[in-house]
């Protein structure tokens, strides 16, 4: 059963009444860039404008530190769809993103391959 806060925009049989994309209004690219990994958490500040339901609950979320990935699964969008609704509220200040680490190794170092082949071939 839908909770107060999702109101009319839920319906126990059909799910979603508002199609993942008007959520974004249309749109399909991020005015910043998100990786899946991104960690993603409220600054504090609110929004000026009200932007909408779904950017309420994303914001909401966001308390804690959380990744772009399980934003999108527990607000039920499509990750790009998510990333919009992220890129807005970084633009008016109210989250703030920190990148994954990167590895510092080459992708293709022959030993670290090396190792992890013979690791799984102990394994197996």
């Amino acid at each position: 059963m839908p909770g107060a806060r999702d109101g009319m925009w839920l319906d126990d049989e059909a799910g979603r009444l508002v199609r993942p994309y008007t959520v974004s209004n249309g749109r399909t690219r991020p005015s910043a860039h998100f990786d899946l990994l991104t960690m993603v958490m409220a600054t504090g500040s609110q929004p000026e404008n009200y932007l909408g339901p779904d950017h309420a609950q994303v914001l909401e979320l966001c308390d804690d530190p959380m990744s772009v990935a399980e934003l999108s699964a527990h607000v039920r969008l499509p990750a790009v769809v998510t990333k919009v609704l992220l890129s807005d509220l970084v633009d008016c200040g109210a989250v703030t993103t920190k990148a994954p680490r990167t590895v510092a190794a080459v992708p293709n170092d022959m030993n670290i391959l090396e190792a992890v082949l013979h690791g799984l071939r102990k394994r197996l």
